[in-house]
């Protein structure tokens, strides 16, 4: 094979693999495009998307963007139309999720094939996004969950700190309860001290009184024992011996 053929050769084989690169990045953006449609936490084009509402946790994952028609649609009505059939027996609660008051809930409509995606705060209807395809309304449906995660976390925290606080209270009142007590012991127990303390003084004072008495009248009994015995042989000496 010559030098020319060998050139010809490389240059055909390098206009091939640009075509076929040129052709799996063709097919790439559609499905770039999908995927940007579809995930969570994707910046949308101006002009082209709206965000849902966005919460204000720190370091929080983006919303999923709302189309320009969905953004109309949830604007045009759909919290009031989906209040008017929310008790009709067409429509079909799919999936519902609770995070302390908020909640998600993915509803479908058979008779038109139109799902609900609704975002709310103790049963009442915050955002209401409307649309006929079941992978966009599960993405939706999937980011009303992480928003009512999000919103939340303060009321949750809001819930054990009050709860802490009421335990603490309770553990207060029942340990001044238990002091009150013991200090009724303790009052109790002083008095009675005292008492025994008084009893003692005077059963003290009086048994020496006693003593005192008694020491006299020993002393009595004693020089009343010698007069007897004086008188004795006084009396003794004077009569006659036999």
């Amino acid at each position: 094979m010559d030098h020319k053929s060998k050139l010809r050769q490389i240059t055909l084989a390098a206009f091939i693999a640009l075509g076929a690169v040129q052709g799996v990045y063709a097919q790439a953006l559609p499905d770039s495009s999908a995927s940007a449609g579809g995930g969570a936490g994707v910046v949308s084009q101006p002009g082209t998307t709206t965000a849902l509402p966005a919460t204000t946790q720190a370091g929080a994952a983006q919303t999923t963007a709302l189309t320009p028609d969905e953004a109309k649609q949830s604007a045009a009505g759909n919290v009031a139309e989906l209040q008017q059939m929310i008790h009709g027996a067409d429509l079909a609660e799919l999936r519902t999720t609770y995070n302390g008051s908020y909640g998600a809930s993915l509803l479908f409509y058979g008779k038109e094939m139109t799902y609900y995606v609704a975002l709310f705060q103790q049963k009442n209807f915050w955002r209401v996004i409307k649309t006929q395809d079941a992978t966009r309304a599960d993405m939706i449906y999937k980011d009303f969950v992480r928003q009512t995660m999000q919103l939340s976390d303060v009321e949750i925290r809001r819930t054990q700190l009050e709860a802490q606080k009421a335990f603490t209270e309770r553990m207060i009142a029942l340990s001044q309860d238990r002091a009150n007590r013991l200090q009724a012991d303790l009052d109790v127990a002083r008095q009675q001290q005292s008492i025994v303390a008084s009893q003692q003084q005077q059963s003290r004072a009086e048994a020496s009184a006693l003593a005192q008495q008694k020491a006299a009248a020993q002393d009595q009994l004693r020089a009343a024992q010698r007069q007897v015995r004086d008188l004795q042989r006084q009396l003794e000496s004077g009569l006659p011996s036999h």
